[in-house]
């Protein structure tokens, strides 16, 4: 591979990672700080994608960001109400809401499977031009992506050092001293909930804009793939300061997609591509474990030598 390839393969997968990133910090608020696994992720990120995509046709690329936070919000309050008021398990409300999302986005979409945004103006052709004839014109993606993860990143470093916050933290941890402090556990996951799900709308959105087209299958796999990069980052970053762990879950999500690209170099058939990303989680998933028991199986292999060597004689 020659290095300018090279180059541009890393600068893609960095771009990719970092949008998804705003997935797996949506993840570390509900998964992480609230204990709930949200699985209408999927749904979710299309439903950005979608909004963000219908916005910028309608001629307000600008305004799609906050309108596919808003919906993806919505989507959180109804998973979130799903749960609470409902008595629905939090894996199952989030399956409900993810297949009730299809009908929904195909409905936004205009009753089609694909949105084209090739002559559309994005948030990311804005700032292009802008950019043109300066030494920054060929980062306008990179600078537009990192600004947004920079902002999530902070937002989740202050909020979570919050009363509020502190009391989502609280009701993931446990949930009957939060009752027992006066604080509603409802309320507290509702906001969670739906403050996690507007940053999986804004990863969604701003992937659409990116590739300029938005299709039904977008967000297939996103649950996983987040899950995965929020675990790597674990393993990397481990546990401290939510600033800490919020930019081990950004590291989580580039080194992901990084591995991924380097597999997709290897020429695999397409329909392997889907095995490679599930060989990348269960490699992230068992990794701690896997390394946790290193030192229990050098004992027993060291024992099994000393045992083997006193026979011999």
């Amino acid at each position: 591979m020659e290095f300018s390839a090279f180059i541009t393969l890393l600068q893609t997968s960095l771009e990719l990672g970092l949008i998804s990133s705003l997935t797996v910090l949506a993840l570390f608020l509900s998964y992480s700080m609230l204990n709930v696994c949200d699985l209408s992720t999927d749904g979710c990120f299309t439903l950005g994608a979608a909004v963000g995509a219908v916005f910028a046709l309608a001629g307000h690329p600008l305004l799609a960001l906050p309108a596919a936070m808003a919906a993806g919000m919505l989507s959180g309050l109804v998973t979130g109400i799903l749960q609470t008021k409902m008595g629905i398990n939090s894996l199952l409300a989030g399956i409900i809401v993810n297949t009730g999302l299809y009908s929904v986005n195909i409905g936004i979409m205009g009753n089609s499977s694909l949105l084209n945004l090739n002559k559309t103006d994005t948030v990311f052709s804005i700032l292009k031009n802008a950019l043109a004839q300066t030494t920054l014109a060929d980062h306008y993606r990179m600078i537009i992506i990192l600004c947004s993860v920079a902002l999530v990143v902070i937002f989740l470093t202050v909020f979570l050092s919050t009363r509020l916050g502190l009391a989502i933290r609280a009701t993931g941890d446990n949930p009957e001293m939060v009752r027992a402090s006066s604080i509603n556990p409802v309320f507290t996951t509702l906001v969670g909930l739906c403050i996690a799900n507007a940053f999986t709308g804004l990863s969604g959105c701003l992937l659409g804009q990116m590739q300029k087209s938005v299709n039904i299958d977008i967000g297939s796999g996103m649950v996983t793939v987040a899950l995965a990069s929020l675990l790597i980052g674990n393993s990397f970053m481990g546990k401290g300061r939510i600033g800490k762990r919020a930019i081990g879950a950004v590291l989580g999500a580039c080194i992901f997609r990084i591995i991924y690209a380097i597999a997709l170099r290897f020429n695999m058939p397409a329909f392997m591509l889907k095995l490679v990303s599930s060989v990348i989680v269960i490699i992230a998933i068992s990794g701690p474990y896997i390394r946790s028991q290193i030192p229990m199986m050098k004992r027993r292999f060291e024992a099994r030598s000393s045992v083997t060597g006193k026979e011999e004689p």
